[in-house]
């Protein structure tokens, strides 16, 4: 090929990767790799698609192929990184944001790439250097001074976050992210520090910027038109459903799968920290939001409306060979829990593909979860985009839990629900009456959960929050803020009553 064969093919596989079409672009990267084997950034984006179709061990040979041809290169050393980081493979991400740092003593962004990285995963000492090298390199980089704030927080000193927070927001930074997320990491510290009136302020302040950056009203009105149709789809279904499923697809043609669970709720009842006294079980692979339902299950699902028993398997093997890829090693021999609160909306779906599927469903008071989700600071998408105002919150709690109210009325399958704040009060007595639930044994070590938990990456926005005992100060805490949540209470209070919570 001529060198404007090679660049119009070029160009063709990023449109096809850019549209998500994933297996035709990786054709058109195997040839492309062939005609111009030493250049390295068409193995970086054939990495890209062949993690896009799902296979994770070409993508980590074209990766590492792209590596070698450009050990010096920190732009595309750092994409590398972050694309590793998409698929979940820390270390391997770490490895490459070290490398992109190494490559340019000069450069920020690999480096607060590694500080984000190491805080999320606990090795506050890695991070704390990393910043403080970007700060060697610009004291004034809006990055840097919002994570040396963080760390400054994750490590316990209020007052000098507090103080770093304060003095970043009245410079004005330009970074748009640190621009809100300064101030909703200090709305978090006021709020420890028992003022409510200012951390509101800074949450107000950090969401109208957040609404200046994004198509708010776009995501709204893609999120209400998916919500309304799922619950159209779920209280149009009759109680007897799983009978009906089951008669389609029957025990007897279920190809065999490792014990499964699910574990859902509204976010923030409490999913993640359940999620963690079941991990700690010797018998337990918990996955923490992961990605295989939502990117495989559900797409997969509704390619067609087609269900015979065959293909219902091939769904479920899907699903399962996506859990495994993330879990390796640590899943062989345990039951599988997939902790992913959002998707309880889809639970039919869940249970058309899996009608064995044990269910645990976290509750807390709904007011206390409302509250909770407005403070925190998460990539906008059309579920979240709700996040940003108490009257959106208040829908989105029903718009989720009207679905489990219903689902739960459903025939024949086996579902338990939690309360956070009994499991807050008495964490053996709820942790074993969960772990029985599963089937299994409460184990002494489950007690100390917050052990496994400091030696891994959790994906939940509560991440930090899982790595220490439990603690009690985040119940009834509405009641701080019940002025500002005055207005939604009445649409709460209904369920409220439906789940004990007066």
């Amino acid at each position: 090929m001529t060198t404007a064969d090679i660049q119009h093919k070029l160009e063709e596989a990023r449109q096809l990767l850019l549209g998500h079409e994933f297996a035709r672009a990786l054709a058109h990267y195997q040839k492309l790799s062939r005609e111009r084997p030493a250049e390295p950034v068409i193995w970086a984006e054939y990495g890209n698609a062949a993690s896009g179709a799902g296979q994770a061990e070409l993508a980590d040979q074209a990766w590492q192929k792209a590596l070698s041809l450009a050990p010096r290169n920190p732009e595309l050393i750092g994409m590398i990184g972050h694309q590793y980081q998409g698929m979940r493979r820390t270390e391997k991400a770490l490895a490459c944001f070290a490398q992109a740092a190494a490559a340019d003593p000069r450069a920020i962004n690999p480096r607060i790439s590694l500080a984000v990285l190491c805080e999320k995963t606990h090795r506050l000492e890695e991070a704390r250097t990393a910043v403080d090298e970007c700060l060697g390199i610009d004291p004034m980089d809006d990055q840097a001074r919002y994570f040396s704030a963080l760390l400054d927080r994750r490590e316990n000193k209020l007052e000098a976050a507090e103080s770093r927070l304060r003095d970043l927001i009245a410079s004005e930074p330009k970074h748009p992210f640190v621009r809100y997320a300064c101030r909703y990491e200090l709305a978090q510290i006021l709020d420890r520090n028992g003022q409510c009136e200012d951390a509101m302020r800074l949450l107000g302040e950090a969401k109208y910027i957040v609404r200046g950056l994004t198509d708010t009203e776009a995501l709204l009105k893609g999120y209400d038109e998916g919500a309304e149709k799922a619950r159209r789809f779920t209280l149009g279904l009759p109680k007897t459903i799983l009978r009906t499923w089951a008669e389609y697809f029957p025990e007897r043609k279920r190809e065999p799968i490792p014990p499964l669970a699910f574990l859902g709720g509204h976010p923030r009842s409490g999913t993640t920290l359940l999620e963690q006294v079941l991990d700690a079980h010797p018998g337990v692979a918990a996955l923490d939001e992961p990605t295989a339902f939502l990117d495989v299950l559900q797409p997969e699902f509704h390619k067609s409306k087609e269900l015979s028993s065959a293909r219902v398997n091939t769904l479920r093997r899907l699903y399962i060979q996506a859990l495994l890829r993330e879990l390796g090693s640590a899943g062989i021999g345990k039951l599988l829990l997939d902790k992913n609160p959002s998707p309880t909306a889809r639970l039919p779906l869940w249970l058309r593909v899996f009608p064995e599927l044990r269910v645990l469903i976290a509750l807390r008071d709904p007011r206390d979860v409302v509250l909770s989700c407005y403070f925190q600071n998460i990539p906008l998408n059309a579920a979240n985009v709700n996040f940003l105002s108490f009257e959106h919150l208040a829908k989105h709690y029903a718009d989720l839990m009207d679905i489990w109210l219903a689902v739960r009325e459903w025939e024949g399958f086996a579902w338990l629900e939690v309360r956070y704040e009994d499991t807050v009060a008495a964490l053996e007595k709820e942790g074993r009456r969960v772990t029985e639930f599963l089937g299994l044994a409460w184990e002494a070590g489950q007690t100390r959960f917050y052990e496994k938990s400091r030696t891994k990456q959790l994906y939940s926005p509560t991440y930090q929050d899982v790595t220490r005992p439990v603690y009690s100060r985040s119940v009834a805490r509405w009641h701080a803020y019940e002025k500002y949540l005055a207005p939604i209470l009445p649409a709460l209070e209904s369920y409220c009553r439906k789940f004990g919570y007066g």
